[in-house]
């Protein structure tokens, strides 16, 4: 969806600024979530057990998908390897062990990096997010509910 149209629908929905914005940004955050594959889920039952706006917070954990995903996590695993201090940035294979042990044998020294990487970064999207929406939300509310001439 192009981000015009998105910001048309959720600037329409019947829900106050602040909540459209919490689900969204909400929803940023689940884009984010290590727990990749569960994201529809997850928005949905966030929805449901915090009575959120469904659209507003599908949007944002739509963020991620096919396209986004390896950029999103990439930069997630980076951070999450320069705080840890840990020499992961290559990964490294062992092809030795035929097929997917070789892989999960590779793959197990980016676990903690890629979990502490993307959930602060899906904290401080989902945050900034819903600053941004917002306001946007706000003044453009705002401004279509003035009387034109006054």
């Amino acid at each position: 969806m192009k981000p015009r149209v998105l910001l048309r629908t959720l600037l329409h929905l019947e829900d106050t600024p602040h909540r459209t914005a919490l689900a969204f940004g909400i929803g940023i955050w689940i884009a984010f979530c290590p727990l990749w594959g569960i994201h529809t889920a997850m928005a949905l039952l966030t929805a449901f057990l915090f009575r959120l706006n469904r659209p507003a917070l599908l949007f944002g954990a739509w963020i991620n998908n096919p396209w986004t995903v390896a950029p999103l996590y990439t930069t997630g695993t980076a951070i999450g390897c320069a705080l840890l201090h840990c020499r992961c940035a290559v990964l490294r294979v062992d092809w030795s062990q035929h097929g997917f042990r070789g892989l999960l044998s590779g793959l197990r020294p980016l676990l903690w990096p890629f979990v502490l990487g993307n959930t602060l970064l899906g904290v401080l999207a989902g945050a900034v997010a819903y600053l941004l929406l917002r306001a946007y939300l706000e003044r453009n509310r705002h401004s279509a509910g003035a009387v034109p001439g006054t």
